[in-house]
């Protein structure tokens, strides 16, 4: 692992809600966490190290939510018959194969099981990720190039 690829975790760690994150390669172990706004990175050859308790650190008040505007309540729509296609990992969400590739679907494609319906890019490689299940696309929940998490969901179909 060089150190672009640290890099490139850290950054994607930082856009994510999750706190650490371990790598385990042949003889080589990462773990990059975070915890109250600082960043940890230990990069060792792989053997049992106890490290010492980090000093804690003084917690922030946080800060309070934005007040959101009023407007007209909008009707609840039933999404329980949706079928939610989910990110298998941590990753970055690509629409299409290429930047100047067509997407591989949009709102409103019929899709079957096994289709390609973009791909998550996790420590450059590229992971096809397909329908499990026939069906219409009425919900693409993450935009191009965007960083994801691991079970966000990135679809919603209406079963056929």
């Amino acid at each position: 692992m060089n150190i672009k690829e640290i890099q490139q975790l850290i950054k994607i760690l930082e856009k994510s809600n999750v706190e650490e994150l371990e790598i385990k390669e042949d003889n080589f172990k990462i773990r990059i966490s975070k915890s109250g706004g600082s960043q940890g990175v230990v990069s060792q050859p792989f053997q049992n190290v106890m490290l010492p308790p980090a000093a804690p650190v003084a917690a922030e008040a946080p800060a309070p939510p934005p007040v959101a505007e009023t407007k007209e309540a909008e009707p609840e729509v039933d999404t329980s018959h949706l079928l939610d296609i989910l990110s298998p990992m941590v990753g970055t969400f690509y629409t299409a194969p290429a930047p100047d590739a067509d997407v591989y679907v949009k709102i409103g494609d019929v899709v079957k099981k096994g289709q390609v319906l973009c791909i998550v890019e996790a420590m450059k490689l590229m992971n096809e990720i397909e329908s499990d299940h026939d069906g219409k696309i009425v919900e693409i929940n993450v935009d191009n190039a965007q960083p994801v998490e691991y079970n966000q969901i990135l679809f919603r179909l209406e079963p056929l």
